[in-house]
């Protein structure tokens, strides 16, 4: 084990890959030479040549199809889309194409391309370097999505991706890149080399897509969440002394509902938690199927607290993003409602 920041652990898991399978390739914009605007790509290039690690024109449809391409014919490309924020013209690729590639051909051909983005805001990227559109791929049959919140977690889960058949959306919350972040952006950073999910394994391991993870048990409340806010879930329980259990999803698609129900069984008090706007997000579904699941246990309505219904606002970031004071609000009016 070493200590790895998240860009290091994404980056070793493409080198991982590439060494085991020659038909793992790395492709988008500046991930060559550059090493990607987060330097999550770096050195790969010189490594493994032109040939199997090179740079893309400004074109996200562009790079997205042609990945499927290369899918379809047995290479296994992982692709990045810069920001999330740009993986919009990419979508209909993903959805009526790569998406639809198993079930259109009755399983004869599969798409086994991944996806890479950076997702969230906390660093003052405005409307269109924040967005959390992670909801709008949950809504399609034929694909994973997954949203890591540790250096561990997002290796082995990467690992996993490019390995899978099937295409994968990978969303990699860019705060948490270089270390955890619990919503005190007035305090100093902290680095994941002084923290224990820090510790990553060098070598090959994956983890099972679809398997949440719990953070933290508790038994006043359960808070479901994933990315970033499961550092802010953790220092709002710290702050209010609430002992709620913290689960981070990890996947959302497929989306580990056993685990979930279980806690919240337990609990009787469900908070959903995340940063992507309020209406039609993920959360929504979360709340869906917990009252389905969990309803003669249920002690309170299930709590969403998200990011508002506006865009992602430069100069107001942390009045947008949910905080640890507005989430331990919110704890403590769910764990007193009768």
């Amino acid at each position: 084990m070493v200590q790895m920041t998240m860009i290091e652990a994404i980056r070793s898991a493409m080198d991982v890959t590439m060494e085991r399978d020659e038909n793992v390739v790395v492709f988008g914009e500046d991930v060559g030479y550059f090493g990607g605007v987060f330097r999550c790509t770096a050195g790969l290039q010189k490594k493994y040549g032109t040939s199997r690690v090179f740079d893309a024109p400004i074109n996200e449809s562009g790079i997205v199809g042609a990945g499927i391409g290369m899918a379809v014919y047995g290479l296994r490309p992982c692709i990045e889309v810069q920001f999330a924020d740009y993986i919009y013209p990419a979508y209909d690729q993903i959805v009526s194409e790569a998406a639809r590639i198993r079930y259109r051909s009755a399983g004869d051909f599969t798409a086994p391309i991944t996806i890479r983005s950076p997702v969230g805001g906390g660093i003052f990227g405005g409307q269109t370097h924040s967005q959390s559109p992670e909801a709008l791929f949950t809504h399609v049959s034929g694909l994973k999505t997954i949203v890591p919140s540790t250096p561990y977690d997002a290796k082995g889960l990467l690992i996993a991706s490019i390995e899978d058949d099937d295409p994968v959306v990978f969303f990699e919350p860019k705060r948490l890149y270089n270390g955890p972040f619990d919503g005190h952006h007035e305090r100093p950073a902290q680095n994941w080399t002084t923290h224990p999910l820090g510790n990553v394994p060098e070598g090959h391991y994956t983890l099972p897509i679809g398997k949440a993870a719990i953070r933290r048990e508790g038994s006043a409340a359960t808070i479901v969440t994933y990315g970033t806010m499961c550092f802010v879930a953790e220092a709002a329980v710290q702050e209010t002394g609430i002992d709620a259990e913290i689960i981070d999803l990890r996947t959302l698609l497929p989306l580990d509902i056993e685990t979930i129900t279980q806690s919240v069984m337990k609990t009787g008090r469900c908070m959903v938690l995340h940063e992507a706007t309020l209406t039609s997000g993920f959360g929504a579904e979360i709340a869906a199927q917990v009252q389905e699941n969990c309803f003669y246990s249920l002690e309170a309505p299930i709590l969403r607290v998200t990011g508002w219904d506006t865009p992602y606002p430069h100069a107001q970031e942390w009045d947008y993003f949910p905080g640890p004071a507005r989430v331990g609000r919110e704890l403590k009016e769910l764990t007193e409602a009768i």
